[in-house]
């Protein structure tokens, strides 16, 4: 059985190929900045119907946020090796997924907006690295850490339209001790932030919500694209919820500033599977 995996920060999706079913597996996000080896076993042995499948696996394929360097993929490659015990390991960072998800064999460029956010030229082959991608701390503009440290900053300090507040006060615990906790003394802080996101969705349509919306794709491309001489000329494609969720506010934002938008995938899992299959010469 071959098994590929698409890891961001709060969630990873993995599908399976054998010669007579496909199957697909969900587990928590499985980043290296957040979690060791043991944890990485952990994290799968949680998951009875991947586990099951765990000694058939012979080939693993594995497309991670903060796979970045050789320490990262050895913590990962080692987590992998300990619970698949019969497979081959294969570890790269998950905009080399994005691209293969979505340019395929042609160059574009490849943004990833969900949980946190990053982008790449990509050649048709190869993926070339950039200085972007410096985490929810230093970076990550237009992702949902992004956009729920905004909307949660918006409510904390009275920026917040009263009829937005009162929802938001619905559905999320806003008490100020529990959210400093969360931020500064808790794992996972960027997932965190980025469930107050989830509230844009309900209302995009809100002139407050589709402000912080256009602000956040238009920091994204002044931060990251226009850093590409050629961006005018590429196809940006994207994955993640982010730019699916929003994508009429990031299409908007784009158009006026010159820039084709490609592909967008909430998930890039399938188009990840499917190239993976294609180059090792499977028909599924």
């Amino acid at each position: 059985m071959i098994l590929v995996a698409d890891s961001g920060s709060s969630k990873t999706d993995w599908m399976a190929y054998s010669p007579n079913k496909t199957l697909t597996f969900s587990t928590q996000g499985i980043n290296p900045y957040f979690v060791n080896a043991f944890d990485v076993v952990k994290i799968l042995s949680k998951n009875r119907d991947l586990s099951a499948y765990a000694t058939a696996i012979k080939e693993v394929y594995f497309f991670g946020s903060g796979c970045s360097s050789p320490d990262k993929h050895e913590i990962i490659s080692n987590g992998l090796s300990t619970f698949f015990t019969n497979a081959f390991i294969s570890v790269d960072h998950d905009l080399i997924g994005s691209a293969y998800a979505t340019c395929g064999d042609k160059k574009g460029l490849t943004c990833i907006l969900g949980t946190g956010s990053n982008i790449a030229y990509y050649d048709g082959t190869e993926v070339h690295r950039s200085n972007h991608g410096l985490g929810y701390v230093l970076g990550d503009e237009g992702s949902g850490t992004y956009f729920g440290r905004k909307v949660l900053v918006s409510y904390l300090h009275n920026k917040m339209p009263e009829e937005l507040r009162l929802e938001f006060a619905k559905n999320f615990e806003v008490d100020r001790d529990n959210i400093i906790t969360n931020i500064y003394q808790k794992p996972f802080p960027n997932s965190y932030l980025a469930t107050f996101s989830r509230f844009m969705i309900a209302h995009k349509d809100h002139p407050f919500i589709q402000q912080i919306l256009k602000d956040g794709f238009q920091e994204f491309i002044d931060t990251n694209v226009k850093d590409y001489k050629s961006y005018k000329t590429l196809e940006c494609n994207f994955v993640g919820s982010i730019s699916y969720y929003y994508q009429d506010a990031l299409k908007a934002v784009f158009a006026e500033n010159g820039i084709k938008v490609g592909k967008i995938l909430q998930k890039p899992i399938e188009g990840i599977f499917d190239y993976i299959l294609k180059r090792e010469g499977i028909t599924a």
